[in-house]
């Protein structure tokens, strides 16, 4: 499995012959200076954990020119669907969806979603945490934005992630050492790469604290600079 941080909380991860994005925000992310063209490239699916503007990003000019199909609550991918959003897969907390060649399901997250409008705030459902399994590929929890909370054991025992994407910015989401103590006490990885982080002023700057409360813990961490790519099997 191929993993590329886009700054932020956006990802692309490659697998098998497949390509998906996950929270593409690039217009306006301070910490991705790629290629856009090249971050879309073959991508069949968007993934996004909620309704934030930092998170949905470019979604739906990405849909538009790549003709992928949008997978989230039900509630986002309506409102999505009401812009022009052409393909959508509607889903909610515990649910599981076969996309054929990988499955997505939705776990819980503790955080707020809602997006603006015409000057409005617009409710589009619960924040979520999705969790991506393919045959032959290591378990990947992308834990969206939130804080910590101890179901994540349960999260754990029942889909047996071994890839973490954790958010350690602090301030919208649970710090460094929050996030830490998920990974030691409730999370079995084998590789955890944080995000949300190192992109706004307040939030975190860089990930050694993190790292630093790892020191000496089985999960290695990895902490790639945007735009690059790391590969995990």
């Amino acid at each position: 499995m191929r993993i590329t941080w886009l700054g932020h909380s956006a990802f692309r991860v490659e697998f098998d012959d497949r390509a998906i994005l996950i929270d593409p925000f690039l217009t306006g992310n301070p910490s991705f200076t790629g290629d856009r063209a090249a971050v879309s490239a073959g991508v069949s699916h968007i993934l996004l954990t909620h309704g934030h503007g930092d998170h949905v990003g470019d979604t739906i000019d990405l849909a538009r020119e790549t003709g992928a199909v949008v997978v989230s609550n039900a509630d986002l991918v309506t409102f999505l669907a009401g812009k022009g959003v052409a393909k959508v897969e509607p889903m909610n907390t515990g649910g599981t969806i076969d996309l054929g060649g990988f499955t997505v399901t939705m776990v819980r997250a503790d955080h707020s979603a809602s997006l603006i409008d015409n000057g409005i705030s617009i409710a589009v459902g619960n924040a979520n945490g999705l969790i991506v399994k393919a045959p032959g590929q290591p378990v990947l929890y992308h834990l969206g934005d939130t804080d910590i909370f101890s179901d994540m054991a349960l999260i754990a025992e029942l889909h047996e992630p071994k890839i973490g994407l954790v958010p350690i910015g602090d301030r919208f989401t649970m710090g460094p050492k929050s996030a830490a103590l998920a990974v030691r006490r409730y999370l079995n990885l084998d590789v955890v790469m944080p995000c949300h982080y190192a992109s706004f002023p307040g939030l975190e700057a860089n990930a050694d604290a993190f790292a630093a409360a790892l020191e000496g813990h089985p999960t290695r961490v990895l902490a790639p600079r945007p735009g690059e790519t790391v590969e995990v099997n």
